[in-house]
């Protein structure tokens, strides 16, 4: 619109007829996002106007003219009409549109007045505002105590079928909760705050209302493109509310600190154990230490001399041991022992059955898995800016931004704490195991959540962290473990391998070399007639129908190989004395063979080695010698022929023989069970090795004062060198 035409605008706008009125807001809300038209129409008194089409107006014409002043705010402009002793009815009137008008139309322009409202004050510093406390949540105070369902029906609008609705609505939330944590009171020199925290229940207020299922569901849905900024700020501010909370520090001096503790002694019934005279830690009957205790006191109480260590904690001080999971760890535990008392309270019964250095700490537990939640989830580093105003990623990459089991914290928490209570019982772990079952935690939250996709459900994951295998989590500890030797050691690590390798081959030779020894049978399909290159004497020997069998077996001095041929397969296996052919080693040229050699595809060898043989002579191992062996050494190549053909029954037994012999000839072994079986044995060498060292020894730097130049302070140049 032209700039020359706002007069006349104004004037329409002004104007009695409701037709006229309806034209000219709805040209204005195309052209009033224009700074230079925008500046004209404030400086000539439109906003006094707009003002009163959103007061008294109603239908299309009200939609139109909340999407003006919407607009208009967008482009930083128009703030004064929030200014001024009437500023406080506008935002009633915008607030009442919110709860009493059904139009998604008038509604998508409301929420994105209130976005700007409250979003203003983040953007502006106290001292640049000229009207201080007419912006933020604080604007909206005296509207929500006149329509106190707000923000229940804000939260109703997360489930409107219109996306651009549930997008606004969300933006406002999020405006919501970054101006009451931003007005967190300031801290004292002594790290307490000064005045009385708000944000928190303004968080538990919209909770208990449903907004975490509600943007769960959202997360979870088709509309995520729809959505994607304020889903992922929500996400990020998640991460803020918990930092938060994870910073205030635990003080009794503070009532509801002291409630959540009191809670967390009578939830566990205390008297139980105490009224039934169990002994303490020291095996003392605690019910007659009391006794003596209190005795000539008259009407004092008493207390259970670990009154706090029986619930898991340390000391008899618990407010201290909060000091690294700070509030957020009392909430989650106190959560938990709320939500399972009865089974809170059989837990620590059965622990205090058991020694001390045996007993599960509930409390440390709790905590633990309250700061690998914190940690797996990076809270501690929140990107709501880098969020705000960025173009996303599409596709794939956009799904693994998204983490909608952030929102389902406490239920992640419980399941964790329980995956905690059978790992320690299926390990028979112990008080000074606590820092390893501790690490299998971490890894099984990586691998559980970290593996899960946006829309898996909840429900899955408790599961899968409660019931996941004790046997492919040590594995993966065990993986994870390598890798991070080979991060810190790399080098050392593979002289390590290396040394392992060879010790593992000379392992499986001598395996593979025993297996000769023992002897084995093999099959031996009848001749019609003389087989090409085989010796006739061997073959010929018998003219019998149907498969002989041949017995072979490695002298006690490995030096030859023992062989006859039989019409049956007898029960007890022949001595050597009844073996009249044999193989002198040291004649022998090569091994050769049909028996499948390794490849990458793991699986296809696996499946190779583990199907039986097709057919019983469709596999064969044939040993060769020089004919003319001067010849082969003179010439270094010579013509070969075979000495004796074996025919394996299986293909272990194949595996077995062929490297067995090529390794008595100091040659590799060339199956995929040979070759598996000397990587399983390295793998294990390794894994001992591993186990050996203590794990802060992985991660830890390099010792204080290691790389530094000593001082010469006092030294003079007299030194010498011995030699």
């Amino acid at each position: 619109m032209d700039q020359a035409d706002i007069p006349g605008l104004l004037s329409r706008l002004a104007s009695d007829e409701d037709a006229a009125r309806k034209m000219a807001v709805f040209k204005l809300q195309s052209s009033i996002n224009d700074p230079s038209f925008a500046d004209i129409f404030i400086s000539s008194g439109g906003l006094i106007i707009l003002r009163r089409l959103i007061m008294s107006s109603s239908g299309n014409t009200l939609a139109y003219s909340l999407q003006s002043l919407s607009r208009l705010l967008e482009v930083d402009m128009g703030w004064d009409i929030f200014e001024g002793p009437t500023a406080g009815d506008l935002v009633e009137r915008v607030v009442e549109l919110i709860v009493t008008n059904p139009l998604v139309n008038i509604l998508r322009g409301a929420m994105s007045i209130l976005v700007a409202l409250v979003g203003h004050s983040q953007s502006e510093t106290p001292a640049t505002l000229s009207t201080p406390g007419t912006f933020g949540f604080r604007a909206l105070r005296p509207a929500v105590a006149v329509y106190p369902q707000f923000f229940d029906l804000v939260i109703q609008k997360l489930q409107s079928a219109d996306h651009a609705l549930c997008g606004t609505t969300l933006m406002l939330i999020n405006a919501l909760i970054r101006d009451a944590v931003s007005n967190d009171p300031v801290a004292n020199s002594n790290g307490k705050a000064t005045g009385t925290e708000e944000w928190p229940k303004f968080i538990k207020k919209l909770q208990d209302l449903g907004l975490i299922k509600a943007v769960y569901h959202l997360m979870q849905s088709a509309a995520l493109q729809d959505l994607a900024h304020p889903l992922l700020e929500f996400q990020s501010l998640t991460k803020v509310l918990l930092k938060k909370w994870k910073g205030v520090q635990v003080d009794l001096e503070r009532p509801e600190h002291r409630r959540a503790l009191k809670g967390l002694h009578i939830a566990s019934a205390p008297n139980k154990d105490y009224m039934n005279g169990k002994g303490n830690a020291n095996g003392n009957p605690i019910g007659r230490i009391e006794e003596l205790q209190d005795s000539g006191k008259k009407g004092s109480r008493r207390h259970n001399p670990e009154k706090w260590r029986r619930l898991g904690f340390e000391t008899e001080s618990p407010a201290s041991e909060f000091e690294t999971a700070g509030f957020l760890g009392m909430m989650d535990l106190t959560d938990y022992v709320r939500k399972n008392e009865d089974a809170f309270q059989k837990m620590l019964q059965e622990q205090s059955a058991k020694p001390l250095h045996a007993r599960c700490p509930v409390a440390r537990a709790s905590l633990a898995v309250t700061l690998a939640l914190y940690e797996h989830f990076d809270c501690e580093h929140s990107d709501v800016e880098d969020v705000r105003g960025h173009q996303l990623p599409d596709g794939k990459q956009q799904e693994k931004l998204f983490r909608p089991l952030l929102l389902q914290w406490s239920r992640l928490h419980t399941a964790g704490l329980q995956a905690f209570f059978r790992l320690w019982k299926s390990t028979g772990a112990e008080q000074d195991d606590f820092g390893k079952v501790v690490e299998l935690i971490r890894i099984l939250i990586d691998q559980v959540i970290g593996q899960a996709g946006r829309g898996k459900d909840v429900v899955e994951v408790e599961e899968d962290l409660v019931e996941y295998d004790v046997g492919r989590l040590r594995t993966l500890q065990m993986d994870l473990l390598g890798l991070s030797f080979e991060d810190q050691w790399g080098k050392h690590l593979s002289k390590t391998r290396e040394n392992l390798r060879k010790e593992a081959l000379t392992f499986v030779k001598e395996q593979r070399v025993r297996c000769l020894l023992q002897g084995s049978w093999f099959s031996k399909p009848a001749p019609r007639k003389a087989s090409r290159g085989e010796p006739e004497k061997s073959e010929n020997r018998r003219a019998t129908h149907g498969t002989l069998w041949r017995y072979t077996k490695l002298s006690h001095n490995r030096r030859y190989l023992h062989y006859a041929d039989f019409a049956l397969r007898t029960s007890h296996d022949p001595g050597l004395d009844a073996l009249h052919e044999k193989v002198d080693l040291r004649t022998i040229s090569s091994v050769v063979s049909n028996v499948s050699a390794p490849n990458d595809d793991s699986k296809s060898d696996s499946a190779s080695n583990a199907a039986p043989l097709p057919s019983r002579h469709s596999t064969k191992i044939t040993i060769y010698s020089y004919v003319n062996p001067e010849e082969a050494r003179k010439d270094g190549d010579g013509k070969e022929q075979p000495l004796l053909t074996l025919y394996p029954l299986n293909h272990s037994l194949a595996s077995e023989w062929l490297d067995g012999l090529l390794m008595l000839l100091d040659q590799a072994p060339i199956t995929a069970d040979t070759n598996k079986l000397v990587h399983l044995v390295e793998d294990y060498g390794l894994k001992i090795r591993l186990l050996n060292v203590r794990m802060e020894a992985t991660y830890a730097g390099p010792l204080v004062g290691a790389g530094k130049v000593p001082s010469r302070e006092g030294l003079d140049d007299d030194y010498h060198y011995t030699i």
